[in-house]
């Protein structure tokens, strides 16, 4: 197995690589990674080649707090790891691993830290990394909890597994004449993400309202505002990430705080798991209640409220 740091001249390839993958995401592809400004992040992205051919994908940023020099699975996506055929065999995962290992140590790097995408985004369900991490003497840094949801074969089958709280609230917004649709006002919506975050955490939003236009142009079919609306005023909306063919992946959720009789995000979430289910979308993750592995106990009862239930999202790594 031969390890090369990746060049642009290689981003078409990379991204074919990815959308064929078996767990290749949106994430993790160079059209994403490149949105974010040249001087943030420190990319040190890998190719892996078996047999002299481009194999396996990694997404990765050096990240430096002296004296330790890591090389971390990239900070600037929500899923990490290494992108992997269908077929990998166990023997390819542990050499995979001992090849990442010699690379970074060869480069001068303290150590790795790998993020793993939960389970739900392969196609064919593997634990071969998980396990060969380990086997290597990767140890757990911290194990986040994500709020996942599966989708039925229809929309009263998913409204069936909702709490009855939950189902009197989708009926009140549609009463009230709530209005569920995709829309481009990230302006609006971000107003009312910015006052939220502010009012409840003294936090400012991941992106810049810049950057969640830029990626809503970059990605028009993978990146979707669904907007609640009361006489065309928003009140409400969820932002989604089309991750791959199988997941969608709930970024942010926010609603206006003066408009809560209305139930905006329960009618948001009923919508867009009627839109998913039509377009055979087969999970719907909510995202993590966790920081640190420290729960947000109102959020997780929330996601539950809906039918969902808690999967893993780990975060490995190992020092030389």
């Amino acid at each position: 197995m031969q390890v090369k740091r990746f060049n642009e001249n290689f981003a078409k390839a990379w991204d074919e690589i990815v959308w064929g993958a078996n767990n290749g995401t949106i994430f993790h592809t160079r059209q994403f990674l490149a949105y974010h400004p040249p001087d943030r992040f420190i990319d040190h992205s890998l190719v892996f080649y078996k047999k002299n051919k481009p194999y396996v994908l990694l997404p990765a940023a050096e990240v430096t707090n002296v004296p330790d020099k890591m090389l971390i699975s990239h900070p600037g996506a929500s899923m990490g790891s290494f992108v992997v055929p269908e077929d990998l065999s166990f023997a390819d995962a542990l050499e995979l691993v001992e090849a990442l290992n010699s690379y970074a140590k060869d480069q001068g790097f303290s150590g790795v830290r790998i993020t793993l995408p939960p389970t739900i985004y392969n196609k064919r369900q593997s634990n071969y990394i998980d396990f060969s991490l380990l086997q290597c003497g990767y140890q757990y840094l911290k194990r986040e909890v994500s709020s996942i949801l599966f989708l039925e074969d229809s929309i009263e089958e998913n409204l069936a597994k909702f709490n009855p709280a939950h189902r009197r609230a989708v009926r009140k917004a549609q009463r009230m004449d709530v209005d569920v649709r995709q829309t481009d006002d990230i302006d609006s919506f971000y107003e009312i993400l910015q006052k939220n975050l502010k009012t409840r955490h003294g936090v400012e939003p991941t992106h810049t309202v810049a950057e969640l236009k830029s990626l809503q142009t970059l990605f028009p079919d993978h990146v979707q505002l669904n907007g609640a609306f009361v006489k065309d005023i928003m009140i409400g909306g969820v932002v989604n990430f089309i991750a791959n063919n199988d997941v969608i992946l709930a970024f942010y959720i926010s609603h206006d705080e003066d408009y809560q009789e209305y139930r905006p995000i329960n009618l948001l979430f009923y919508e867009i798991f009627r839109w998913a289910i039509s377009n055979n979308y087969s999970v719907f993750d909510f995202g993590i209640f966790t920081v640190n592995e420290e729960p947000n106990m109102g959020l997780a009862k929330f996601k539950e409220k809906f039918g969902s239930s808690g999967i893993f999202r780990d975060t490995l790594d190992y020092h030389f």
